[in-house]
């Protein structure tokens, strides 16, 4: 049975959901059931192609593996990517590829290996979403790479949005030239 309790406060965070969207917002529910931000990269789903683009535009590639009813991966559309600092740097510096880890479109790796997007996940190790894949600037060299060592970092699971800018900021800055993700995350929080 539901308390009045338990009913006002999923009213209050009903009626909140519009503000935490905030007026840049634009993630949008598709048919599927993932959340998507407008600006994300529509691509075909060609790695190395969509890397070397990023790279022409001077951007980086990140691969985002996402899952239908994921609640982690909705707060990171509709609370960390509506704030406006966030979006802005991130769609100023990186062509995201939204996948979900049990999709079944057909992606080609920089291997040239055809892969539904569920077998890529495998492929590269993604066991939970959101997870974010990182690669680096240039397509040199990656066909020969383990998966693995293609990226130059990841980050699975939910972060808050400082931490979730600090990401995205390590990545641009090449701060894993010189450290690690968590690491950098403590010392910048």
């Amino acid at each position: 049975m539901i308390s009045r309790r338990t009913l006002l406060a999923s009213l209050a965070v009903s009626a909140a959901l519009p503000s935490l969207q905030g007026a840049g917002a634009k993630a949008l529910l598709t048919e599927d059931g993932i959340y998507r931000q407008d600006w994300f990269l529509d691509s075909l789903l060609e790695l190395e192609d969509d890397l070397t683009a990023a790279s022409g535009n001077r951007k980086r590639l990140a691969v985002l593996f996402e899952l239908r009813g994921c609640p982690y991966c909705k707060d990171m559309h509709l609370v960390n990517f509506a704030q406006p600092e966030i979006e802005h740097y991130v769609r100023e510096r990186f062509d995201v590829l939204q996948l979900n880890i049990i999709g079944s479109r057909e992606v080609t790796d920089f291997d040239g290996e055809k892969l539904s997007e569920k077998q890529l996940a495998q492929k590269y190790g993604v066991r939970y979403t959101p997870t974010f894949l990182f690669f680096p600037e240039r397509a040199d060299g990656l066909r020969a790479k383990k998966p693995a060592d293609r990226e130059v970092t990841r980050w699975q699971g939910y972060l808050k949005p400082a931490q979730f800018l600090g990401m995205f900021r390590f990545v641009a800055e090449r701060g894993y030239e010189k450290t690690t993700l968590p690491e950098y995350l403590k010392a910048n929080s």
